[in-house]
């Protein structure tokens, strides 16, 4: 049983198609998967948010969102406004451990980035993390500017002692320009952390079946087979260790 937290530099990176990705993959190397989006901001009640854009691209999955406001701010600012209740730090890793005790992996997707306040206290994502022992995910950017967003998150998550198992670069056109091209090779070398995957430009809007014969070769082939490992050590009732 293991817990992936996916957060991003910023908003916008591709923390949901990246969030499929992994249910995807995970899925075909034999491990059962849930998906939990603490907050949904900017949806209107009733209308499709993230959660179904994972399960259109990942298929039908357990999928848990636990508080949604309409506006598309912060969480915290969003249920202020709002007058809705604001989320709490421990009704999250409730529904986290729910999950995770009927399920080999729970990948958890973020709001914005990793010190976005979620709720009540003005607790984060960092936090989140750190409370359910989780590894985390990092989205990054491909284009200029990535560098210092992607060392800031690191930094901020080594603060608080939670792991960064690996950066997934969201969205690479096919022709990168030059900036894209160099921070393939640079952002391991500033964050130290390993890039882990890289998603193309535009597979987020690709059928279930594209995006499903598309994911085997966007994740390096260590991830991968860390992710198969979770799912032996789940059948053998063993303790797995981290990515």
């Amino acid at each position: 049983m293991s817990v992936l937290v996916i957060t991003g530099t910023s908003t916008g990176v591709g923390k949901t198609v990246v969030t499929a990705g992994l249910a995807v993959l995970a899925k075909s190397r034999g491990l059962s998967v849930a998906v939990c989006k603490p907050a949904q901001t900017g949806v209107d009640d009733g209308a499709p948010g993230d959660l179904t854009e994972v399960i259109r691209l990942a298929g039908d999955i357990p999928v848990s969102e636990l508080a949604r406001y309409p506006e598309p701010l912060a969480p915290f600012t969003a249920a202020r406004r709002s007058g809705r209740p604001m989320l709490t730090l421990s009704a999250i890793v409730t529904e986290i451990a729910r999950l995770e005790a009927a399920h080999d992996l729970v990948l958890v997707e973020g709001a914005g980035g990793v010190l976005v306040e979620l709720g009540q206290g003005g607790f984060t994502l960092r936090d989140v993390a750190s409370a359910a022992s989780a590894e985390v995910v990092l989205v990054a950017a491909a284009g200029l500017g990535t560098l210092n967003h992607t060392a800031l998150t690191v930094e901020a998550l080594e603060r608080s002692d939670v792991r960064c198992t690996g950066i997934v670069v969201g969205a690479l056109p096919a022709e990168p320009d030059l900036a894209m091209r160099c921070n393939l090779d640079d952002l391991p070398r500033i964050s130290g952390i390993p890039i882990v995957g890289v998603l193309p430009d535009g597979c987020g809007e690709w059928t279930s079946a594209e995006f499903a014969r598309g994911v085997a070769g966007w994740f390096t082939s260590e991830f991968a087979q860390a992710i198969a490992a979770r799912a032996d050590v789940s059948a053998s009732g063993g303790v797995s260790d981290s990515l």
